[in-house]
């Protein structure tokens, strides 16, 4: 596995997309035979008493109150399905989270109490779990002549991801005793120094790539520049994948966070056979390939996947059903 610095390799997803974004092909290539979505997991809250209070309510408590309501306080990862059911809505391809949830106008969709009293957490969105982005790579190793030949494509936004000039869009907090050493860290890390050098340029800062990658060339998508690196789409049917693959956050782990890798924002095989798009706006995951593919995609029971038609619109007021 390797930084991909030719970056024409991508060219044929730029050539395929759509101006705009009125469809999902501002992001996701036109020319396949079939398209699923994959719903990213959401969460759920519940209470032994029932109802799950809001921050509002608990706010309002008593401690001995609070720690009543937050008796049995237990979350769970959440299907789509089973939020529909909960809200009394339905659950179909088109189907947007905030309208699922019965979100009124101008209120908070990211977190919702349901008529049965339990509080349901809008999905991440922008990446799948690691074990169920490894159940989909298992689907699309079985379906392309290349599964130890392929690309994925990282999104350069993530913060940290990159090196740069006076940051890196992250900072890890550390604590010492000692006041001179805070000051040096703070130092190291500052844009400016007014006091002991009025005239010092930024610093460079690194980031997980090296200095090569992170000034190196990009695939540039509408409004999204990308890494690339070469991967074997095989890869990704292990859910340790983010052990493996070369941008895994060494730098966090040296401040003690646990062993982790951005979810690719696009991943095809040599052959091009399928694509996986993982939108960082988007709460699903949108594969292009055949429809051998996509049907067992949406026949595992693992995932929670759904036949797209070509030109389908994902926009949050794209869900007329549940309007």
């Amino acid at each position: 596995m390797r930084w991909v610095d030719d970056v024409e390799v991508g060219r044929w997803i730029r050539d395929r997309l759509d101006p705009g974004f009125g469809t999902m092909h501002g992001v996701v290539p036109r020319g396949f035979a079939a398209y699923a979505r994959i719903l990213h997991p959401a969460a759920v809250r519940g209470v032994a008493a029932g109802v799950v209070p809001t921050n509002d309510e608990l706010r309002a408590m008593t401690e001995d109150e609070e720690e009543r309501a937050l008796v049995g306080l237990r979350d769970d990862a959440a299907t789509w399905a089973d939020t529909a059911a909960a809200f009394g809505t339905v659950l179909h391809p088109l189907a947007q989270w905030n309208r699922i949830v019965r979100t009124p106008e101008g209120e908070d969709w990211r977190r919702r109490r349901s008529p049965d009293g339990r509080e349901f957490t809008a999905p991440f969105e922008g990446e799948l779990p690691p074990a169920e982005l490894a159940r989909v790579a298992t689907h699309l190793a079985a379906h392309t002549t290349t599964p130890d030949d392929g690309v994925a494509g990282v999104w350069e936004g993530w913060g940290g991801l990159t090196g740069g000039y006076g940051t890196t869009g992250r900072a890890f907090i550390g604590f010492t005793d000692d006041p001179a050493e805070a000051h040096a860290a703070m130092l190291a890390e500052s844009i400016h120094d007014p006091f002991n050098n009025p005239y010092q340029k930024a610093p460079w800062q690194d980031g997980i790539l090296s200095r090569e990658i992170s000034e190196g060339a990009r695939l540039e998508l509408p409004q999204r520049s990308h890494v690339l690196f070469a991967v074997p789409p095989r890869v990704f049917a292990d859910a340790d994948w983010p052990l493996r693959v070369p941008w895994r956050d060494t730098v966090a782990e040296q401040h003690g966070f646990p062993p982790s890798a951005q979810h690719p924002s696009l991943i095809w095989p040599a052959d091009h056979a399928w694509i996986l798009v993982s939108e960082i706006d988007f709460d699903s995951t949108i594969v292009g390939g055949s429809k051998a593919l996509v049907a067992a995609l949406c026949a595992d029971d693992r995932l929670e996947a759904l036949p797209l038609p070509e030109g389908a619109n994902l926009q949050w007021d794209a869900d007329t059903v549940n309007a």
